[in-house]
Formats: structure tokens, C-alpha cells, sequence
């Protein structure tokens, strides 16, 4: 269990230390990820997506964050989607390199991110969702208070195919 986890922010800055954990974790996120151009595990690629994160964030938007252990960027979480007025809602992603899965990195980023999410940025609801055999991500979320609701049939295109997800909420206390 990793003790120091830290959620901040993603920067510009970050472009060179995100194409590199990407390329990096390519294989491993194929199956979880949707088909991605080949511009994005790059530099340029990521500097490019992290200057429209950036922007998004100020328009409260898409927040997006870094996964930092031990001084090194293991993993990304975003929470998208964000809506205003009676919804005060947004839906969470994450993930973490490989290597440091089962070690509580993806839990404690996931309660961080809660935690702000309900605080600072004042909503009142967050929804995430999930393979249904990602059991892994599942857990996390579980531990981290979020109710299973349903099942989503052919929710997201993942690996170029419409797939089925298990959805989760979370909502402010």
C-alpha cells in the first residue's frame, strides 16, 4: 500500500512525462481505452490535449489531474462532463499505470478527487463507470462510496467496439 499519492492539476509542463507513461502503458490500456491516433501517445500529441484540458478547466468544464508518486506521474484522472444548475453533476475517469495497480494509488487518487469534487468544485453528484469485468476498478470505487446503478448496454466505443458498462454514482453527503 503506497501511503503518498498526489492528485494535482494537469500542465502543459506535463506533455513530455504523459506521452512517455502513455507510450509506456499502451498495451496495457488498449483493452480499456478507446482506439487512439498515433499523434497521441507524442509530445506535440499531449501537449496539444493538455492545452485543451487546461482551457477546459477555466471554463469549468473537464478538470484534469495527474497521478503523482514519489515525484513521478503514474496515472491521470478527469472528471468531465461537468453540469451546472440543477444537475451539479460530472463523471469521473481514471487510470494508473500497470505497475502500481493493487497498491491503493487508483483508490486514494479516486477519494482525493471526491473529496474536491464535492468541496471545491461544489457538486453534487459523480458518475463513473466501468468494464463490466474491470472488477479492479469496480473495487475502487466501491471503497470510495460509490453505489453500483445499472448496467449502460453499449455505453462507449472501447477498442473500437460498442461496449457495455457498469455504472456507478456517488452523491454529496
Amino acid at each position: 500500500m503506497i501511503e503518498q499519492v498526489e492528485l494535482r492539476p494537469a500542465r502543459v509542463e506535463d506533455a513530455e512525462a504523459l506521452a512517455s507513461l502513455y507510450e509506456a502503458q499502451r498495451g496495457f490500456l488498449a483493452p480499456f481505452d478507446p482506439v487512439r491516433p498515433d499523434a497521441f501517445y507524442t509530445v506535440p500529441g499531449q501537449r496539444m490535449e493538455l492545452e485543451q484540458a487546461v482551457a477546459q478547466s477555466r471554463a469549468d468544464l473537464r478538470h484534469r489531474f495527474v497521478i503523482v508518486v514519489e515525484g513521478t506521474i503514474v496515472g491521470t484522472l478527469g472528471i468531465s462532463n461537468v453540469v451546472r444548475g440543477q444537475f451539479q453533476s460530472a463523471n469521473l475517469g481514471y487510470f494508473v499505470a500497470q505497475e502500481m495497480n493493487g497498491r491503493g494509488v487508483a483508490t486514494r487518487a479516486v477519494g482525493v478527487a471526491a473529496e474536491w469534487a464535492f468541496g471545491r468544485l461544489g457538486l453534487h453528484r459523480l458518475e463513473a463507470g466501468t468494464l463490466v469485468d474491470n472488477l479492479a476498478s469496480q473495487r475502487v470505487l466501491e471503497k470510495n462510496g460509490f453505489d453500483r446503478i445499472g448496467l449502460a448496454r453499449r455505453y462507449l466505443r472501447i477498442a473500437g467496439d460498442w461496449r457495455d458498462h457498469v455504472l456507478f454514482q456517488r452523491v454529496a453527503e
